[in-house]
């Protein structure tokens, strides 16, 4: 049994060595193994820069190991997430809907509605609606933003609400 000089391979000029060794053959495992299309130089350089993360942690006669199971680790990873990305480009989106023409057509009304009333606020009041309902803020946030008291966005939400379910009915 050899006695080992090192106990980690932290030191620049130890890493270095390991990386000139070990690169080109685990490259080469890489591209022989899964091919060029997964980007077999850029695994080997994330499975060395792994390898500098845990240097302090791994012995010199360990690292080889280390390197060619991270990096394989990583190109399995990465297949796995092409044939999610495959999966996903197979599903076709939905061109049509159930909804009625008539359906769309007073939908489409009712947004241009909204969007008249929501202009018919103060900007204070839609300020502090838009946080509310768009973002999902709650009032103590808002009121942080907008340097202001709870209770000033309390009543300018409500004032909003009230102003908006009255402008939506007249039109």
């Amino acid at each position: 049994m050899r006695k080992q000089l090192h106990e980690n391979i932290c030191e620049e000029h130890i890493f270095s060595s390991l990386f000139n060794k070990h690169a080109k053959d685990l490259h080469n495992f890489l591209y022989y193994k899964f091919g060029e299309l997964l980007n077999p130089k850029d695994k080997v350089q994330e499975a060395f820069i792994k390898l500098w993360q845990n240097c302090a942690k791994i012995a010199p006669d360990k690292a080889k190991s280390f390197v060619f199971t991270t990096a394989n680790n990583l190109m399995l990873n990465e297949v796995a997430h092409q044939k999610v990305v495959l999966k996903h480009q197979q599903i076709k989106p939905k061109t049509s809907t159930n909804e009625n023409p008539e359906f769309l057509m007073q939908e489409s009304e009712y947004h241009a509605k909204l969007q008249k009333a929501l202009s018919n606020l103060t900007e204070a009041q839609r300020v502090a609606f838009m946080m509310n309902r768009v973002e999902g803020k709650r009032f103590k946030e808002i009121a942080e933003i907008l340097d202001i008291s709870t209770k000033a966005v309390e009543k300018r939400i409500y004032g909003a609400l009230e102003k908006l379910r009255k402008d939506i009915k007249e039109l």
